[in-house]
């Protein structure tokens, strides 16, 4: 196994390339810069508006000659061109211009194509980068949360992005058992938007969603703190055209969520028994470590615990735990056959 000194691991660019935000950090140096992975584009001639925290701010309110659009669905490009140029701006904004270019790491869902995985690499060579290394999402989650993934011994992560959850039993710097599904924050924000359209027959924008979910959503309504609140928000009655203001509760939230939630427990579990019985003990005994945005929604950990029977743990920052381990990825780079596992296909 090579190890790095701490000034050369701190050339590493890390980037959390996310359907929701894009991440990078520095190497062992934390998160650089954290902005939405969103572009405004002028519909006649293409030419890009803004990018980032300002492009979000125009979402769903922008006049019809400008389209804000998101370059990443479910994980992946979806619009290569754009996505180039959002990586671009956002490196240029992280790190400025460098003579020497550090380095750079990108995390990949653990189910990526190979088709969806040489976009990745070729968004990264397109935005100036030789030679960028690929890792997976739940890989990088551990080592971001601290976890020393070289050790012959089993980890269980669930990473719940914006637009994928990955969930992996990782251990001796590889992947063991894994799955990936397109449930994750976005489709969080579309059950909301459904579960108020068929309760109040009011529509409702995506931000307004999310907005719900990180003011008073949660998966334990019962909990005291949670007594009493609600939250007024205005959509558009599908009836007479009009706006309408409605009130929504906690357990509204709860209801909403219910599918999406049982779907990444059914994720769990499949994982779970595809995993060695050898590892069992090693999970039972580290728990399940929960990263990700969507881990921050209140009363998850709770919910895992009590249905799958094992302890569910949330470190600090958990949206920053793919970025962060990306950027010190190289730390536990081989030459041996874990490289595959860890930097995928296009490492070179």
């Amino acid at each position: 196994m090579r190890s790095y000194n701490g000034s050369e691991m701190s050339r590493d660019i890390g980037i959390d390339l996310g359907t929701s935000s894009v991440l990078v950090s520095m190497g062992g140096r934390g998160i650089a810069l954290k902005e939405p992975s969103v572009v405004a584009v002028r519909r006649d001639t293409g030419e890009i508006v803004c990018i980032g925290e300002e492009a979000r701010k125009i979402l769903g309110r922008a006049p019809a000659n400008i389209h804000v659009v998101k370059p990443l669905q479910d994980g992946v490009i979806s619009q290569y061109e754009l996505a180039v140029k959002m990586l671009q701006y956002f490196l240029r904004k992280a790190i400025g211009t460098q003579i020497i270019k550090p380095r750079i790491f990108i995390c990949i869902p653990g189910d990526i194509t190979e088709v969806e995985e040489k976009a990745v690499y070729d968004a990264a060579t397109g935005a100036g980068y030789s030679r960028p290394m690929l890792i997976s999402e739940p890989v990088a989650a551990a080592i971001g949360a601290g976890i020393d993934i070289s050790m012959p011994n089993g980890n269980l992560v669930v990473d719940i992005g914006g637009g994928t959850t990955d969930v992996a039993v990782i251990s001796l710097g590889g992947v063991i058992a894994s799955k990936s599904i397109k449930i994750a924050g976005d489709k969080f924000d579309e059950a909301i938007v459904r579960y108020i359209r068929n309760l109040h027959n009011v529509l409702i924008g995506e931000r307004t969603a999310e907005e719900l979910k990180r003011t008073i959503g949660t998966l334990t309504p019962g909990d005291p703190k949670y007594k009493d609140r609600y939250m007024d928000v205005t959509g558009r009655c599908l009836a007479r055209g009009l706006p309408k203001v409605v009130r929504v509760y906690p357990h509204d939230i709860k209801a909403a969520l219910t599918d999406p939630i049982n779907q990444i427990l059914d994720a769990i579990t499949e994982v779970i028994d595809n995993t060695p019985p050898e590892l069992d003990g090693d999970i039972v005994s580290n728990g399940i470590l929960l990263t990700g945005g969507g881990s921050l929604l209140a009363g998850l950990g709770e919910v895992v615990t009590s249905c799958i029977g094992v302890r569910a743990r949330i470190p600090q920052n958990p949206d920053q735990c793919v970025a962060i381990g990306t950027g010190k990825a190289m730390r536990f780079f081989s030459e041996g056959p874990t490289e595959r596992a860890l930097y995928g296909r296009y490492l070179r």
